[in-house]
């Protein structure tokens, strides 16, 4: 799949997915929906989208921003907050979205899951006390929506704000001991849980830039283990994403995304938020816009606290 045609795809999939009035939804001839718009923001401008169509989905986010910053699922569930960090992502480089973007990173400084002191009687191993992000408000801090969060203010030279490193903390004491990252859990009842290649490829984009190689080193190897064997646009974007962000993408990741697109003829078209992060984990792979993605920020030199 050629550079140039893979980003035709992105545009033209993603286009049969605008709304006229701004916005993105989250399944053909679907409704708007505040993550779909963001994660089709960021493929559309990944793989060249025009800046007028990409400012009008951005106003859109605009419009659904609460006071306080936060942008949630719908406005009928608020507590549902965790597509904020997309939204950060989706207004960068965009002048008329600057103050929004503000207020959202003000939001995710301020915010955190709920956190407790370990109990003596704690059936899960990892650190309670570490602070990231949660998918809900007034729940637990869990791997992914804390590793859209440390992406999200990588991206805007955060990185080395006390909230950020205490995130980075807490996705490296949720590792499995033999490698990779699951929803959140490393041990209960004193048998180790399984690795999730969604959450591992998450955390690995995340982690890469601030903390040392060595540090994921048993990760990158799961990770890499099982990218061959992933069927779904979820779990295999977010595979591609984590290897690509420690300079990794697999040799053969475009025959990987072409066999994930042509299971739609057997499935049905994917979810665009699901179709979005398999566009963003195959663009990740094309040498003339890595750079443009959210993810590559590896060059930014690791705190020394995290990498001894």
């Amino acid at each position: 799949m050629a550079s140039v045609s893979l980003k035709r795809i992105v545009r033209e999939e993603l286009s049969r997915r605008f709304l006229p009035e701004g916005g993105i939804a989250e399944r053909l001839l679907g409704q708007f929906r505040t993550d779909a718009t963001a994660w089709g923001i960021l493929a559309f401008g990944a793989a060249g989208g025009e800046q007028d169509i990409l400012e009008r989905h951005r106003a859109r986010l605009i419009h659904e921003q609460a006071e306080d910053g936060r942008l949630s699922v719908s406005r009928g569930h608020p507590d549902s907050h965790w597509p904020t960090a997309l939204a950060v992502l989706a207004w960068q480089d965009s002048s008329h979205s600057q103050a929004a973007q503000g207020r959202a990173i003000r939001f995710l400084l301020e915010t955190t899951g709920v956190h407790r002191p370990r109990r003596s009687d704690e059936l899960a191993a990892h650190d309670t006390l570490l602070k990231g992000w949660p998918w809900v408000g007034g729940t637990h801090s869990w791997i992914e929506p804390t590793a859209l969060g440390v992406i999200a203010l990588k991206a805007r030279g955060h990185e080395q704000h006390d909230r950020v490193r205490e995130a980075i903390r807490m996705i490296l004491d949720r590792q499995l001991p033999h490698g990779g990252w699951n929803y959140g859990n490393t041990l209960v009842f004193g048998r180790e849980l399984h690795p999730m290649p969604e959450s591992t490829g998450a955390a690995l984009t995340g982690l890469a830039g601030v903390v040392g190689q060595e540090k994921v080193a048993r990760s990158i190897a799961y990770l890499q283990g099982e990218v061959d064997r992933l069927r779904t646009p979820i779990s295999l974007g977010w595979g591609l994403l984590g290897l690509a962000a420690w300079d990794l993408w697999p040799s053969n990741g475009t025959v990987l995304v072409e066999r994930c697109l042509a299971n739609q003829f057997r499935y049905g078209d994917y979810d665009t938020s699901a179709l979005c992060l398999l566009f963003l984990g195959a663009l990740a792979g094309e040498a003339d816009t890595k750079t443009a993605l959210f993810l590559h920020s590896s060059r930014i030199q690791a705190p020394a606290v995290l990498t001894q």
